[in-house]
């Protein structure tokens, strides 16, 4: 385990306690979680695989909508909080995001609620969903093109169309290519349209929805560049539900 992956581990020990106090105001991925349900019950899902589940906020809201929900995190720490909760202990599992314990196609839906910032190489986790979910995968997460000033937000699409940009990550962080905060610990630039490509082969329709809790500004690219959170919703056979 590298430093940068010790500092994220300390991290989530040190707050695990106090990690839905901490975080229980980010509204986004409470929308994220709602649309998520009513899509995956317009598609006919039954089960669903939360990728990170934390201390279990958005897995307790799956199995509340009558979903048959499952979790997996690979934080101690924070499944102690989880298991605190009005969830059953065999739908909480202990395991990291790109090795999953899982059999192919074992749920018909996988998402992520803000965890793939946090990853280095979310990629691996990206190609296990595809693995274990049979009708749609969900990210919820951050969208680096819609961060900063209008010329910051058109470099970083210039840079990653000319895969320029962790070059220049790696010079604007010193070598770090990463940040950290006292609110949310390492995360690396992300953006949910990294995960475009791999997905667009494995799903039939990909469509994006912005979950910023502040209003885009009104243009014709959002959420492109205009949304910093962003739900991507990736369905398969949605004639088949």
């Amino acid at each position: 385990m590298d430093k940068t992956t010790q500092a994220q581990s300390k991290y989530y020990k040190d707050t695990a306690e106090r990690y839905d106090e901490m975080h229980g105001h980010d509204l986004e991925h409470q929308y994220a979680i709602r649309i998520i349900i009513a899509l995956s019950k317009m598609i006919g899902a039954r089960s669903v695989l939360d990728v990170g589940c934390g201390t279990g906020r958005g897995l307790l809201c799956f199995l509340e909508s009558g979903l048959s929900a499952q979790g997996l995190e690979q934080v101690q720490e924070l499944l102690n909080v989880a298991r605190k909760k009005n969830i059953p202990a065999e739908c909480i599992h202990n395991g990291v995001a790109e090795h999953m314990p899982f059999a192919d196609r074992e749920f018909d839906v996988a998402c992520e609620l803000g965890v793939f910032h946090h990853i280095r190489n979310p990629m691996p986790a990206v190609k296990e969903m595809m693995r274990v979910s049979k009708k749609a995968i969900f990210l919820s997460d951050e969208n680096r093109f819609a961060y900063g000033g209008t010329l910051r937000r058109l470099s970083s699409l210039i840079l990653c169309k000319t895969q320029m940009f962790n070059y220049a990550y790696y010079i604007k962080t010193l070598g770090a290519c990463h940040r950290y905060s006292d609110g949310d610990g390492v995360a690396y630039s992300y953006s949910v349209y990294d995960a475009y490509d791999e997905l667009y082969d494995w799903a039939d329709q990909i469509f994006f929805i912005p979950t910023s809790t502040k209003k885009s500004r009104k243009a014709w690219n959002t959420p492109l560049t205009n949304s910093f959170h962003v739900l991507l919703c990736a369905i398969r056979n949605r004639f088949n539900a």
